[in-house]
């Protein structure tokens, strides 16, 4: 069976992942910084926030971009 997605760099990684690599490596302060909305500044949650991400797409864009933008992706 061959890689359906062989360009996509964020294929087979859930979105609950790439919120704890990013919180992991940038904490709640340096993410709400880095991302601009306010379930990342007001008492956030990894299930909170992984709650609007999936309700909000252009949220889920900012994530996703910053994580392809932090290498967690690549292949050392």
């Amino acid at each position: 069976m061959t890689d359906e997605h062989p360009n996509d760099p964020l294929h087979g990684i859930t979105l609950e992942r790439m919120l704890s690599r990013l919180v992991n490596k940038y904490g709640w302060d340096g993410l709400a910084k880095r991302i601009r909305i306010n379930c990342l500044k007001n008492d956030p949650t990894i299930n909170s926030v992984l709650n609007f991400l999936r309700k909000t797409p252009w949220a889920r864009q900012k994530v996703e971009e910053l994580y392809l933008n932090s290498r967690f992706w690549t292949r050392d």
